[in-house]
């Protein structure tokens, strides 16, 4: 597992997507997570709601089910599992700016999905409730996670299924990338570890879960770093006050606009990889 030289706890977390909120809502979209890549010609938008109805159907999601939307971001994939499963979904960011973002685009549509602004790792959240958690790039960002897992396990039913996409080191990076590359992204984009494939197996297991399946994602998702890096230049032609933020030496998550160029990196040499898992809770 890398590690970041930095401690990196919640409140660091929360504070790199609160400061960067209209960089992620600009450049990225509502959904803040990679898109799928089937064939090449999606557009972006089709992409990122590719990735969902994946996860959605490797959680075998439906209609009355309960499930939880861990890391929900702007809670574009809670509307979207409310909307075309017709699931009651929970979904929490540890973000005030997601989250004001969420309740905003959710305040005419009643009080599904329901949108929770705490800790996962901390949540009171009523223990085996939900028929289904899903977790789309925000187990990277939990300090502990050999909680995250035993807090799904406690709030899962047994028998549910938990699905997490997850960024993921190479089982054996060389010396070069692993300091060039995967450390300074997980210090830089507030991940306190990329884990390998193994790694998740071996403490999901631990906590309860056997893993059905694993699928890399690698290849379908890495064209959306080449489309990011194009929009951040474009943002960065168009607006002066961006461009003053990354030059505000106060502002202390303007390094993410050098890691983009990281991951791109890291996923050309394979040093990053990208997969779903899925888990059943015994």
């Amino acid at each position: 597992m890398i590690a970041a030289r930095a401690k990196i706890d919640g409140a660091a977390v929360a504070e790199h997507y609160d400061q960067l909120d209209s960089f992620y809502r600009d450049v990225w979209g509502e959904h803040v997570h990679h898109g799928l890549w089937r064939s090449g010609f999606e557009s972006r938008e089709e992409a990122m709601r590719a990735l969902v109805q994946l996860v959605a159907a490797a959680a075998e999601i439906r209609s009355g089910m309960r499930v939880c939307d861990i890391g929900c971001g702007y809670g574009a994939t809670a509307q979207m599992l409310v909307e075309e499963r017709g699931a009651e979904v929970a979904a929490i960011t540890i973000s005030s700016a997601q989250h004001a973002v969420a309740e905003s685009r959710g305040k005419d549509k009643g009080v599904n999905p329901r949108y929770l602004l705490c800790d996962w790792l901390t949540n009171d959240l009523p223990a085996e409730y939900f028929d289904a958690a899903i977790a789309i790039e925000s187990s990277e960002h939990m300090p502990d996670l050999a909680c995250f897992f035993a807090q799904a396990r406690r709030v899962l039913r047994p028998g549910a299924r938990l699905i997490v996409c997850a960024w993921l080191a190479s089982d054996a990076p060389c010396a070069w990338q692993e300091r060039w590359l995967l450390e300074p992204i997980c210090r830089e984009g507030r991940m306190p570890h990329l884990g390998t494939v193994g790694d998740y197996n071996r403490l999901a297991g631990a906590a309860g879960f056997d893993c059905e399946k694993f699928a890399d994602l690698t290849r379908q998702v890495a064209p959306t770093w080449p489309k990011i890096v194009r929009r951040f230049f474009v943002k960065l032609m168009r607006e002066p006050a961006f461009v003053r933020f990354l030059f505000n030496r106060h502002a202390r998550n303007r390094i993410f606009a050098l890691t983009i160029v990281r991951i791109w990196l890291a996923y050309r040499c394979g040093a990053l990889r990208y997969g779903i898992f899925t888990f059943r809770r015994n």
